[in-house]
């Protein structure tokens, strides 16, 4: 099936199986491959991407639902070279270690943002539970979504 959809800013125009997952499109097809594979059943969140301004699991998404639609994956956030506040946040807050979950966790803490530009820490927690980090107990990475905040 052929769809067009809008990626970071970018029209794509790709020829898609039926059953080809948003995840494998971003990562196989157009090698944008922040977007990480963790689990494939929509448990870690590792592959968190905004989909028409709404964070989505890429791995229980079809890519033919992604048609006509806009997406913003990780790779996206950077504007001209320079880090987003969330991605600079998450370096100077040590809210990452081995990296896996990382720009899931970033772009779900983007959408949490957009949506409530002045989280408490509870907040924070409750907008991050559907993402898995193994590393860090997740307390730097509270710490560098406030700081994002704050920022932002």
């Amino acid at each position: 099936m052929q769809i067009t959809l809008t990626v970071n800013g970018q029209s794509h125009t790709v020829d898609v199986p039926p059953r080809m997952l948003l995840v494998h499109l971003l990562r196989d097809v157009l090698g944008l491959t922040g977007t990480n594979i963790g689990c494939d059943t929509s448990q870690c969140g590792a592959c968190t991407v905004l989909l028409n301004g709404n964070a989505v699991k890429s791995c229980t998404v079809l890519a033919v639902q992604a048609d006509g639609a806009e997406v913003l994956t990780i790779e996206g956030l950077s504007q001209n070279g320079e880090l987003h506040p969330l991605q600079k946040a998450f370096w100077e807050e040590h809210g990452l270690q081995c990296g896996f979950c990382t720009p899931g966790m970033i772009m779900t803490a983007y959408d949490l943002l957009q949506k409530n530009p002045s989280p408490t820490e509870e907040d924070v927690r409750h907008g991050l539970e559907g993402n898995i980090c193994r590393c860090t107990g997740y307390h730097n990475i509270v710490k560098a979504v406030l700081r994002a905040a704050q920022e932002m």
